[in-house]
């Protein structure tokens, strides 16, 4: 299954949702997210900006769950932030670690 999470304007995931592989495949059944976000705003008509996730960390580092954010320059999901401003953000990890 193939997981797929929803950008609003801030570029923070406000849900995430679940396609078969098959909607990623290319004509050389090769995955492509391109095919994936054809098929959630073409066939199941949702609207706004999508991007996969990886559930296992392959890519883009951390599995994206509401409120987190994605960052653009370094094509990664940030884990959202715990309260309090005692936290650093690691920027090997992409999460946020207690002072």
């Amino acid at each position: 299954m193939a997981h797929f999470c929803k950008l609003d304007e801030n570029n923070v995931v406000t849900e995430v949702i679940v396609i078969d592989n098959n909607e990623l495949l290319d004509e050389n059944n090769v995955e492509q997210e391109s095919l994936g976000i054809d098929f959630i705003t073409n066939t199941l008509n949702f609207t706004g900006t999508w991007k996969q996730t990886s559930f296992n960390g392959n890519f883009r580092t951390n599995f994206a769950g509401v409120g987190d954010t994605y960052n653009v320059e370094n094509d990664v999901f940030i884990k959202f932030k715990p309260q309090g401003n005692n936290y650093s953000l690691n920027t090997t990890t992409w999460c946020w670690d207690k002072d």
